[in-house]
């Protein structure tokens, strides 16, 4: 069985009715309620959590992380984001939802700003498959359809992505690259741009696809048991 960890910054819910009246049970028990279903294992883990709730024995037995942060980057702390980047480089699949483009840890596997534009409008947005052959877009038709969502719109502060799958076009005019691969280390990371919090995209049918496929996509292959740069001796004993 796959097993799959949520981080859920989980402040937004707690603090703003909108939120709430969307996101009752918080975010990343909705996204968790449908990858169960799929027979996937989930745990969660917020902010308020001790370390965030993120333990080296929590890494070492999660295939996939799924990370969902706004307004409170700032409050995760460093030794938890030198955890998480070790454990992609080692081999954990990692996957980074919406205003996620901002959090630490995807910063430190970026190397970048991160920076985008946006703007909160409550537009309509297509998210165009650019890829209809790749593993993460199966089940899905020329593009998901999401009546409101957050504008972000380019440059897009990040480092070219190693596959494109998605572009997102706005009412507005503007695009965006919403769905990005890299690969870190040994780790797979894919980021994907639809799910601000005001707005019910976590319960689009479509969208729940593509993060299904996701995460069956990056469970890792190999995985290191630990970060070393050895020394070795010759192969042939000299």
């Amino acid at each position: 069985m796959i097993r799959v960890t949520i981080y859920n910054e989980y402040r937004h819910e707690k603090s703003e009715e909108s939120v709430r009246n969307v996101y009752p049970n918080g975010i990343h028990n909705a996204i968790a309620d449908f990858l169960r279903a799929d027979d996937i294992e989930v745990k969660t883990v917020t902010l308020d959590d001790p370390d965030c709730g993120i333990t080296d024995e929590l890494l070492d037995n999660t295939d996939v992380l799924l990370w969902w942060g706004h307004i409170a980057h700032h409050e995760v702390p460093d030794s938890v984001v030198a955890k998480v980047r070790d454990a992609v480089l080692k081999g954990m699949g990692m996957l980074f939802l919406h205003s996620g483009h901002h959090s630490k840890p995807f910063k430190a596997l970026m190397g970048t700003t991160c920076n985008l534009s946006w703007r909160e409008d409550g537009a309509y947005e297509r998210v165009w498959v650019i890829d209809p052959s790749h593993p993460i877009t199966q089940g899905i038709d020329k593009f998901i359809y999401l009546e409101h969502e957050e504008m972000y719109g380019e440059p897009f502060g990040i480092p070219e992505p190693e596959k494109l799958l998605f572009i997102g076009a706005y009412e507005s005019g503007e695009v965006f690259r919403s769905g990005c691969l890299y690969q870190r280390g040994n780790g797979k990371i894919f980021y994907f741009q639809p799910g601000h919090e005001t707005y019910p995209t976590y319960y689009n049918k479509d969208v729940q696809t593509v993060i299904r496929n996701a995460v069956r996509y990056l469970v890792p292959s190999y995985r290191e048991k630990e970060l070393i740069c050895p020394w070795v001796p010759r192969i042939d004993g000299k």
